[in-house]
């Protein structure tokens, strides 16, 4: 298939990439900068200049897919309304084609679980800095009723290679020689590997019916304290970590810091019995500790 790819140059969206490459199909990436156009030029990897405000851009090139993936996250204040504008552009596309469109969400939307184990049936509860997201994906699910093959994807805490949150944690151990973390650190993040997350996609495009929800997550949850004091030996700082009170954490970070001190269990049954995914990659903290 060709696949048009929002977020091609982005952490989850090179994964993707690599994945959707060895499986035999072709990516184009919406390249937001001339920068990020030629970054997957040298990566042998079409690119259609624009970005997610660019609608006319972004539907123009979907009509001209096999299938749209979409991992791209504004970050700005306007983020609802360009997501929820570029998720109708390419619905509007792909409209009546059959199309499989994957829309990616997280499971922030879940809000703290504690000791309950979310599936794709629990009722939302969305961290404020994710409560625009709920409403993106019914978007995204009702394109089913258009006829659009949409799938959307609620990753877990994704780790691997040097980015994400668990690559920001080593990358402040070797900066700053501690790691901090948000709250008492006794709160459990769901985890999923990059490469594994990366295939769920694959999987997802190549054979989710219509409508599906499904979450990328596998292996269960992890302490949150354990991963900072194993990301901190990870990144030469010999296990030291510091608990950053939610109260202090907020006037740095706002409403991400209530996103890192959820406490989550996220089940990823669905996608492994719907569609064969298995995790291959070590689990977080065999990951961190073997450096």
């Amino acid at each position: 298939m060709k696949v048009l790819l929002t977020g091609a140059t982005g952490y989850i969206g090179s994964a993707v990439t690599d994945a959707l490459r060895r499986a035999g199909h072709e990516v184009t990436g919406l390249a937001r900068s001339d920068e990020a156009v030629e970054r997957l030029k040298e990566r042998g990897i079409q690119s259609v200049r624009g970005d997610l405000t660019d609608t006319d851009i972004l539907s123009k090139a979907s009509s001209e897919a096999d299938a749209v993936i979409h991992t791209a996250l504004p970050h700005s204040p306007e983020a609802p309304a360009v997501d929820r504008n570029a998720v109708e552009a390419i619905l509007n596309a792909l409209e009546g084609t059959n199309k499989p469109f994957i829309y990616t969400s997280g499971i922030w939307v879940y809000g703290s679980t504690g000791d309950t184990v979310a599936t794709e049936d629990t009722p939302l509860n969305p961290t404020p800095m994710v409560a625009w997201r709920p409403y993106d994906e019914k978007l995204a699910l009702e394109g089913a009723a258009r006829g659009v093959r949409s799938v959307v994807i609620r990753p877990g805490i994704v780790y691997g290679g040097e980015g994400g949150i668990v690559g920001g944690m080593i990358q402040e151990a070797r900066e700053k020689g501690i790691v901090r973390f948000v709250g008492t650190g006794d709160n459990r993040w769901p985890q999923v590997h990059v490469e594994d997350l990366a295939e769920l996609y694959v999987l997802a495009i190549e054979r989710a019916p219509a409508g599906t929800l499904i979450n990328g997550t596998s292996r269960g949850s992890v302490r949150v304290r354990d991963v900072a004091e194993a990301a901190s030996r990870a990144g030469g700082a010999g296990g030291r970590v510091e608990a950053w009170p939610l109260e202090e954490a907020r006037k740095k970070l706002g409403a991400y810091a209530d996103a890192l001190a959820l406490d989550q269990q996220v089940s990823g049954k669905r996608a492994e019995e719907l569609l064969g995914w298995k995790a291959k990659a070590a689990s977080l903290p065999e990951f961190l500790e073997r450096g």
